[in-house]
């Protein structure tokens, strides 16, 4: 699923969206481009000028997501083209077995241009599976495989029931309580205030941080600015959809692709609309790896020298493991060099075929790039699906990186995102994914954040050293950018969970350097020079 991290709180709901606006603007400076920066950014810019004198080749990634706006302002010249197709003739020109896949594919509709997009999570298709079998009925375990089954069944039973009263448990507080709570906040600041009082002058109030009139203070705030109808849309739109969708067993979103998701041999479907109907999470982590660097616009891309393969296999639900297998064996027939994949999910039914599909990419020299997840948890006790450790595999692959989120409040200890997965042996590796700015549809920027943010980052610093190295492999690239991260080892940071970004309350400190197999950040300056002494010494 790929998850814009969403903050709940009692006096602030938002969809991780910080702003919204057509170029730089509007943007809090403080965060633009702060990830190609220096301080907790991975020195991007230092890098470009420590090779301004040397030729780079071109790199192409593919971007497994949600869709990508191919015809956003700041992708032009970064979209990849299948020059062995010919757009729009109706015909597969390359034989590869899809039809016009003139910028990539989109495992997500039909041949008639159909799309699926509100998909059930993975455990509630699970439940829908097993639950004639089980519910109500006598059972009698017989094997090992009937009892691993039953468990099974108990225990997605057990989260999608809950998970669904929580929902709606959730949308009841917000749309039957909040009104009321902003209203008394109001009440209270015209008090303090009078009854002219400004969204202004209640912003300037200087309240202590976590006490109650910083409550008062944000949720009247909400009412004085506008922006409580916007919120509470988004939050019907976001619940409404958990409800509906996410945890509704009856409902089968994805009947229009006319597949069978469970048959792997079933491989000719889709369709060449690599965009779809919601390719807003698709548009920013593309822009991220590729955006175009230096034209003033928007947020810049990682790599300069790079070509965007938009694969959509990525729905407003959990992912299909068939998808997904057949995307990345797509990325690497169609000669990507890297492939992001900023999902996620906690349930993987068809886990070898997944894996079978990573060691296609592994055994090509492909460079696969994964988010850690976004549930403040430890993957190495909690696995977060895709991952680069399944219980059934014998050693990790030598192209496979896991990504955590990490922010820019260095200073404050909390370079880990709230939000971020860890783990000592799951994640690999930190990079930027919290405030990004950059790309999303219709030629549009916003902030948002998530380890879906981090994964192209280290996406974009591969493509960009494979391009300034060509005879680099892929390997050897994913070594340099972790031997080269910069560490934080002893350094004591709130650890992920233990403080949301808007609190001023700190806990659980940990060593950085325990949340991550290196205990470090991506630092490309760092990985340049670390290539040209590899280079050097060859």
């Amino acid at each position: 699923m790929n998850k814009i991290v969403i903050k709940l709180s009692l006096a602030v709901f938002a969809l991780g969206i910080s702003s919204l606006s057509y170029g730089q603007e509007d943007v809090d400076k403080k965060i633009l481009n702060w990830y190609n920066g220096g301080g907790s950014g991975m020195n991007t810019e230092a890098a470009y000028k420590k090779l301004k004198k040397r030729e780079s080749e071109t790199v192409i990634v593919a971007i497994i997501d949600s869709g990508m706006d191919i015809e956003h302002v700041d992708l032009q010249g970064k979209i990849w083209t299948n020059t062995d197709e010919i757009a729009g003739n109706g015909v597969d020109d390359d034989n590869n077995g899809y039809i016009d896949d003139v910028h990539g594919w989109n495992f997500l509709g039909n041949a008639n241009g159909d799309n699926a997009n509100d998909i059930r999570l993975e455990m509630t298709r699970i439940y829908a599976e097993l639950k004639p079998k089980y519910d109500g009925q006598d059972v009698t375990i017989t094997t090992d495989e009937e009892r691993e089954e039953y468990l099974l069944f108990l225990e997605v039973q057990e989260k999608v029931e809950e998970e669904l009263a929580n929902a709606q448990g959730t949308l009841s507080f917000y749309q039957n309580m909040l009104p009321n709570m902003v209203d008394m906040a109001v009440t209270e600041v015209k008090k303090q205030f009078g009854e002219e009082v400004t969204a202004e002058q209640v912003e300037n109030w200087k309240v202590v941080a976590g006490s109650p009139e910083e409550r008062t203070q944000n949720l009247a705030l909400l009412s004085l600015t506008g922006e409580l109808e916007g919120m509470m849309t988004r939050v019907a739109e976001h619940f409404e959809t958990s409800i509906n969708v996410h945890y509704n067993i009856d409902h089968d979103g994805r009947a229009v692709v006319g597949d069978d998701p469970s048959d792997f041999s079933d491989v000719n479907y889709g369709n060449n609309d690599v965009e779809g109907p919601d390719a807003f999470h698709g548009t920013h982590v593309g822009g991220i790896v590729g955006a175009v660097r230096g034209n003033g616009i928007g947020g810049d891309g990682v790599a300069n020298d790079v070509l965007l393969m938009s694969i959509r296999a990525v729905p407003n639900g959990d992912e299909f493991d068939k998808d997904i297998a057949l995307a990345i064996r797509y990325a690497v027939d169609n000669g990507a060099s890297v492939i992001n994949m900023s999902f996620g999910k906690a349930y993987s039914p068809n886990a070898e075929e997944v894996f079978a599909a990573f060691q296609y990419a592994d055994e090509h020299g492909v460079l696969l790039v994964h988010a850690a997840g976004n549930d403040a948890k430890d993957i190495d006790e909690e696995p977060n699906y895709p991952t680069s450790m399944y219980d059934f595999q014998q050693k990790k692959l030598d192209h496979f990186l896991t990504i955590g989120a990490s922010s820019r409040y260095l200073k404050d200890r909390e370079l880990a995102a709230s939000f971020s997965n860890y783990g000592s042996v799951g994640v690999d590796v930190f990079a930027p994914g919290l405030e990004i700015y950059n790309s999303v549809p219709q030629s549009e920027y916003a902030a948002i954040q998530g380890t879906s943010m981090a994964s192209p980052m280290v996406a974009g610093a591969a493509a960009m050293l494979k391009s300034y190295f060509p005879k680099m492999s892929m390997k050897e690239i994913k070594d340099v950018l972790l031997a080269s991260a910069t560490s934080y080892q002893g350094e004591a940071h709130v650890k992920p969970g233990g403080k949301s970004q808007d609190e001023d309350v700190t806990s659980d400190m940990v060593d950085f350097s325990t949340l991550s197999v290196t205990g470090g950040v991506i630092n490309l300056l760092e990985a340049v020079n670390m290539c040209l002494e590899l280079e050097e010494a060859k």
